[in-house]
Parts: structure tokens; C-alpha cells; sequence
């Protein structure tokens, strides 16, 4: 199938990647030069601007940064809309409030465009292994005709429903890996204040009712002191800001999910946004008067 990639970060580029691996045509474009470069190693096309990638593509995908950058990826002056064709699917994989979703889908549906909203979850390590989760809104004959190309990229896809569902799913997802990941944090900085040591309170916890992915996974890298970002705290404090602003706008109390956005914005806000999520530990340490790398 011929297919083009827009956006080509650290989510973007091995997703586009494992499309050329699987023997697709892949024609790719980004804003740097330089992030197409180890596609076009691996043999992508490159085009000038993602109306450029539409002309020649069956299927577009964009990976980027926030809703402005998908509408003006889809909709701008040089957008998947100016070059697009009939039958052309457009699939984005970013993570975006589900009303711009669902604006961004009518829009491009007055253009004869099929849009599906498809964000994922797994991480840098999820991309590289093709093991991403996807959850998919939109159309369902588009889903059925880009599903072989979701399953190059991920290990679980599930159709949601209609236009938006994809990204309410994201949030979904992120209220509980955001207020897992500052659980787990508090539990380690707790049990350390106490004198107890964190590696067996961790192994005592994972044989219980405790016991998560995200206790197993993010709370042995916490041991580790292993910050090395694959989803960095900026992106959490986003994802979290689309919880709130969405739960705000259908009248919704999300305690937890309130008081998790708040510890995001605050990593951000001294500096941390560059680190991995799970760095929260760091912060509490901080603000706890622990010894803190």
C-alpha cells in the first residue's frame, strides 16, 4: 500500500519505519530535514510538505505535536486538503482534545477526506517494537481498510466509534497512567521516608491486588533511577490539561485527575519538562526534603 507519514519524532519516525519494514511505499515529510534522514536510509520517499505526501499516498498518517499542528498539517495552506485525492484516508496518531478531533473529521469530510483519529499508547519502546496500543475513532470501513497498517505499528487496535472516540480513549488511558505513575512515585518515596527499602516494598506490593504495569515497568526505573525520557513530563502535562479541559466543559469532577495535572505542571514548571514522566519521583522527593538526583 502507498503510504505517507507526516511528523517524524521520537513516536513518528520508528512507526514510519516499521511501515517500510512491513513492505510498504512509505513517503515521508517533517519540518527538519534531519529527522527524515533514517527513513530515507531505509528507503522512504520524500516529499515538500504533506500536501505533497497526500497527492501520491493512499493512506496519510500524521504523528505531531498538538491540535494546532494537526489542523494545520491537515487543513493548512500547504495540508493533506490541497493535495488530496478521492478514496484518500487520513489518519492521525497524535494526542488531541476528541472535540478537535471531531471538528478536524468535519471539516475534512465537506473535502471528500475520511479522517479516523487514532492515538496511541506504549511509548518510544512501544514504536520501536511495533507493541503500540491504538485506539481508533472514525469511519469503520476506512478502519477496516487501514488495519493491516495499524497492526505493522501496533499489538493491540480496537475500534472505539465514532469521530472523537479515539481520543476519548487517549485521555482515558492517560488519567490512569498519569495518576498510576504519581501512585507508584508516592509509594516509593514513602516507603524510602520510612526507612523501608523500595525494592522489596516493590516486590511485596507486585504479588497483591497492587500489583500493575505500571508498578512493574515505570516503578523498577524508578528504583533504577532510569529517567531517560520516552514520554517526556511536557507531553503528560498536556495530555492531562485535555482531561481537565475536557472534563470541565461536560461539568465532570476528576479529583484525581486534577491533582495529577497539577503535579505535571509543576515538574514543568521547575524545569523538568524535558524529563521522562516518571522523574514526578524526583519532585516529591524535592518538595519532601529528600536526597534527590
Amino acid at each position: 500500500m502507498r503510504v505517507g507519514f507526516v511528523g517524524l519524532g521520537i513516536m513518528g519516525r520508528p512507526m514510519a519505519l516499521n511501515l517500510l519494514k512491513s513492505g510498504h511505499e512509505v513517503t515521508v515529510w517533517a519540518r527538519r530535514p534531519e529527522s527524515m534522514a533514517p527513513l530515507l536510509e531505509a528507503g522512504a520517499q520524500s516529499a515538500a510538505n504533506p500536501a505533497a505526501v497526500a497527492a501520491q499516498v493512499d493512506v496519510i498518517f500524521s504523528m505531531v505535536a498538538d491540535a494546532p499542528d494537526v489542523r494545520e498539517v491537515m487543513l493548512g495552506a500547504q495540508g493533506v486538503v490541497k493535495g488530496a485525492h478521492p478514496g484518500l484516508i487520513a489518519v492521525d496518531m497524535s494526542t488531541i482534545p476528541p472535540a478537535a478531533a471531531r471538528s478536524i473529521a468535519a471539516d475534512l469530510t465537506e473535502q471528500g477526506i475520511t479522517f479516523l483519529d487514532a492515538p496511541v499508547s506504549g511509548g518510544e519502546v512501544g514504536a520501536i517494537a511495533g507493541t503500540l496500543s491504538i485506539m481508533v475513532g472514525g469511519d469503520p470501513v476506512a478502519f477496516d481498510k487501514v488495519q493491516p497498517l495499524f497492526a505493522c505499528m501496533g499489538k493491540s487496535v480496537v475500534y472505539i466509534g465514532e469521530s472523537g472516540t479515539g481520543q476519548v480513549a487517549k485521555a482515558a488511558n492517560q488519567i490512569l497512567t498519569g495518576i498510576g505513575v504519581l501512585a507508584v512515585a508516592e509509594a516509593i518515596a514513602f516507603a524510602k521516608k520510612n526507612g523501608a527499602d523500595p525494592s522489596r516494598v516493590r516486590e511485596a506490593l507486585m504479588g497483591g491486588f497492587a500489583g500493575s504495569k505500571i508498578l512493574e515497568n515505570h516503578g523498577q526505573r524508578m528504583l533504577d533511577r532510569n529517567f531517560k525520557p520516552g514520554f517526556k513530563s511536557w507531553m503528560h502535562e498536556k495530555d492531562m490539561n485535555i482531561v481537565m479541559q475536557t472534563a470541565h466543559d461536560l461539568g465532570l469532577y476528576l479529583p484525581a485527575s486534577a491533582a495529577t495535572a497539577q503535579m505535571f505542571k509543576a515538574m514543568v514548571g521547575t524545569g523538568m519538562g524535558e524529563e521522562d514522566s516518571i522523574a514526578i519521583l524526583k519532585l516529591l522527593e524535592q518538595l519532601s526534603g529528600q536526597a534527590s538526583d
